[in-house]
């Protein structure tokens, strides 16, 4: 009974890992940059000011382009879209953009927000309907093998996660190319803002990335950078391998570790800190604002019967968690969009979708899921103005109480 557990811990001695180069020191952290490719980033809660400085610059930019263009009068609503994490359930906000277009009312967003496979439908959505036709390829096409390839059971041991995503990466070098980069810059110069959501685990600290500034930019790493971000916001650890970022601090080479954007939050706009309310009023801008939240899960606590088994009630309980915290994410962005006066519209996979799924990507499933959000957004989707289970009469009736003497 001996024999094995030394065998095992013997093999596990003689087995190479991943190698990295150094991680970002604590205490230079705030100065890491991407070489030649500075200030396209935001710590959250930290760089908030420069984030503010950012928005201001692209009000500026929109302003300058619709003068150039013969637009007169005040300057039109702000329109921000929020995609969320979700996986294979991607497939239900790509049918949902696309049934938009269809009903002939989609809006051109000044602002376009995504993490995890919302980071993957973010460029596409940014770009407009032009490119609608990529997003139901993506997501009525592809399977698995499209997405990743799976390791030995040893790579739990061995490796820095239990599958390869390299197919993932052809994928992205197939789509995601310097034209589309041209495409999203065109966009950044008329001031459209494009940010993706990745976490930097080294830090355990979320990173806002600044694609639209990214792609502006003639480094010729852009690109490689672009793509990173995107595969990063979507690498689910353990399930995916990081990625290492290179950046430079005090005058050193290190490497960052990125993985899912959705490991501390699923879907974000802006930052908690960043009053965007006030920072437009004292710019002197006034305009409207309306939000879109698509998330790319059902709400309601879905029932399975959970196995007996430590990997099966592991994910149970993980996918419980991720739910739980979606729907409070969705709580806190309905709070930030009333202190800053946005209108707030949330969609959502109903309840009554249960189609079956073989697998991960199951092309099937993901067809299905995109004709049930384009039909419903080809009718006009029913967007909700709460986040679910809020009544704001039981919220009145609270304040009443606890102001009563």
């Amino acid at each position: 009974m001996i024999f094995l557990p030394l065998v095992v811990l013997l093999f596990m001695q003689g087995c190479a890992t991943p190698k990295r180069q150094i991680a970002v020191p604590v205490a230079l952290q705030d100065e890491a940059q991407v070489p030649g490719l500075s200030d396209v980033r935001y710590w959250v809660g930290k760089d908030h000011a420069e984030l503010t400085r950012e928005g201001l610059e692209s009000v500026k930019r929109e302003q300058t382009y619709l003068t150039a263009i013969g637009h007169k009068g005040p300057i039109p609503p702000a329109i921000f879209l929020a995609i969320s994490g979700g996986g294979d359930n991607g497939a239900f906000g790509a049918g949902l953009l696309n049934g938009w277009t269809a009903a002939g009312n989609r809006p051109q967003f000044k602002l376009v927000t995504g993490i995890s496979t919302g980071a993957l439908t973010a460029p596409f959505a940014f770009l407009g309907p032009e490119y609608d036709a990529k997003l139901k390829e993506f997501y009525t096409t592809t399977s698995t093998k499209d997405i990743y390839k799976e390791r030995s059971i040893l790579a739990l041991l061995t490796s820095d996660a239990l599958n390869d995503t390299r197919p993932l990466w052809k994928q992205l070098e197939k789509h995601i190319t310097r034209d589309l980069l041209d495409a999203i810059a065109a966009e950044y110069k008329k001031g459209r803002l494009l940010l993706v959501a990745t976490v930097n685990l080294d830090a355990r600290y979320p990173i806002i990335w600044n694609l639209t500034k990214i792609a502006a930019s003639s480094d010729p790493k852009a690109l490689e950078l672009f793509r990173a971000v995107i595969i990063a916001s979507a690498s689910i650890p353990v399930a995916f391998p990081p990625v290492m970022i290179e950046v430079e601090a005090g005058g050193q080479q290190y490497q960052e570790m990125h993985v899912d954007g959705g490991t501390m939050g699923q879907v974000f706009v802006y930052p908690p800190s960043m009053d965007l309310k006030a920072a437009a009023r004292k710019a002197g801008i006034e305009r409207e604002r309306k939000l879109y939240i698509i998330r790319n899960s059902r709400l309601d606590p879905a029932w399975a019967s959970v196995e007996r088994r430590v990997l099966s009630i592991t994910d149970r309980a993980l996918n419980s968690m991720i739910q739980t915290q979606g729907i409070g994410d969705l709580y806190r962005i309905f709070v930030i969009s009333q202190r800053d006066g946005v209108d707030y519209n949330l969609a959502y996979i109903p309840a009554t979708f249960n189609a079956p799924k073989e697998e991960a990507f199951d092309p099937e499933y993901m067809g299905q899921l995109f004709d049930m959000g384009y039909e419903m957004a080809a009718k006009g989707y029913p967007w909700q103005e709460l986040p679910p289970g809020y009544d704001p009469a039981d919220d009145a009736a609270q304040r009443k109480t606890s102001s009563s003497p």
